[in-house]
């Protein structure tokens, strides 16, 4: 089966709960990157240098690819591709052999992936958490309220509220809020579906004074110049957390499958998990995602 031909997406190169993942990333994530040792040096084969990525917006919209692939590719002979996403539409590129390896934020869906054999291996990179922002005065009156109580004084009082509307782990999350809620939003004047990533869809929010549930890590990137506050955080169902998947070779004859256990590798061992710990601390006080590598999902929560 002949691989469509992708383009890499341009880069510019640039919590649990609340309280506790705050603390959790605040203190003691100010490793530097130079404190892990250097991995010996990735060879790759003659003519497999490439390896596709494909993974959720967020992980672009943060920055941090911007500092991950970087540094695999230096310690490299790798050059990666990367094709930002929601979490369904990497998932479903997997499935047709035309990414080599995936990052994303699904957990339920990634199960499923893995079970119908379109992946080799799933470990967990990371976890920082999701967030229900909205405009600073709060007109619906959501600020400390439970993610359920939220959206249902959002639906009760004809708040605007954008959705991703896009199929992607974030999009889920916030449809099994709404479930939890008992609200079903779709088709209503006041719920809007964006059909992009969360960095559009933040912007959409804040432009129209609307609300909408985003990954923690995408809203502090942007948060400058957005004008959103938090204003429900730190339960248990808005733990985000991310794997990486390698696909399996067999789905299509071109599949690097070296380049992309190669970077799965690399994003689960120590220098990249200690850039991870580190990445968002100089700018906003705290890091992005926490890295959890090697830890017990269950133990995560999900």
């Amino acid at each position: 089966m002949a691989r469509a031909r992708r383009e890499a997406v341009t880069r510019p190169r640039r919590a649990w709960p609340a309280v506790a993942l705050v603390a959790l990333l605040a203190g003691g994530v100010v490793l530097s990157a130079c404190a892990a040792p250097a991995p010996p040096r990735t060879r790759a084969a003659p003519g497999a240098t490439d390896v596709i990525l494909a993974t959720t917006t967020s992980t672009q919209d943060s920055g941090l690819l911007d500092v991950l692939v970087p540094a695999f590719e230096q310690q490299s002979d790798y050059r990666v591709k990367t094709i930002a996403v929601g979490t369904g539409q990497a998932l479903a590129l997997g499935e047709r052999g035309e990414a080599d390896v995936l990052l994303v934020h699904a957990p339920d869906r990634e199960r499923t992936f893995m079970e119908a054999g379109h992946g080799t291996s799933r470990r967990l990179v990371m976890y920082n958490d999701f967030v229900l922002v909205g405009p600073w005065d709060d007109p619906a009156g959501i600020k400390g309220a439970t993610a359920a109580e939220a959206l249902k004084r959002i639906a009760g009082r004809g708040s605007l509220f954008v959705s991703r509307g896009d199929n992607s782990g974030t999009h889920q999350v916030e449809q099994q809020l709404w479930q939890s809620a008992g609200v079903a939003p779709k088709g209503q004047s006041w719920y809007q579906e964006s059909g992009t990533g969360m960095g559009a869809t933040l912007n959409i929010a804040a432009e129209k004074r609307g609300y909408t549930v985003t990954d923690r890590g995408t809203y502090l990137a942007l948060k400058d110049r957005l004008g959103l506050a938090v204003l429900v955080a730190g339960e248990r169902a808005l733990l985000n957390i991310y794997s990486v998947i390698t696909v399996d070779p067999k789905k299509n004859e071109r599949i690097n499958a070296a380049g992309g256990r190669a970077f799965a590798d690399y994003v689960v061992s120590p220098p990249a998990q200690t850039l991870i710990k580190a990445f968002g601390v100089a700018r906003f006080g705290q890091a992005l995602f926490v890295p959890a590598a090697g830890q017990d999902e269950a133990a995560l929560g999900r």
